[in-house]
């Protein structure tokens, strides 16, 4: 996974010195190669399909939907660090995207992206597994 190329984790309270769309930068493409890993893994299915599928979990209104699945589960550090990122000026919305599920997101990221430079793999894998689980127990995924 992706541990195996990280540098040296961050503090909690060094990598809080970042902004919150840093960290939804980074956050983003952190949950986005979780989510190919996970249907690379399912099935041995045509890129373009891998594609398709990895298109609708990584959207904003799913993401925006994975928040209220784990909220329940953050520490309070964490949820700190979502609101940070829900809340964050700066942020333009996409046609595709309402801007509460876009901020929703942001949010998301934000908070993959903080447990990813802190070094918290074993609480991003937690996370996911609860967001990866419901969609596929709920079938909510379409192409």
């Amino acid at each position: 996974m992706l541990t195996d190329l990280m540098q040296t984790p961050l503090t909690p309270d060094e990598a809080k010195q970042y902004s919150p769309l840093t960290l939804a930068f980074l956050g983003d493409s952190v949950y986005e190669v979780m989510v190919r890993e996970a249907l690379l893994r399912e099935a041995n299915r045509p890129a373009r399909e891998l594609h398709t599928q990895a298109v609708a979990h990584v959207r904003a209104a799913y993401q925006a939907g994975a928040v209220s699945r784990i909220s329940e589960m953050l520490t309070e550090t964490e949820a700190d660090i979502l609101r940070r990122g829900r809340n964050a000026s700066g942020i333009s919305v996409p046609k595709h995207a309402t801007p509460a599920d876009y901020r929703k997101a942001t949010g998301f990221e934000c908070l993959f992206g903080f447990l990813y430079l802190c070094g918290m793999t074993e609480r991003l894998r937690e996370l996911f597994a609860v967001i990866w689980q419901e969609s596929t127990q709920n079938h909510e995924i379409s192409e």
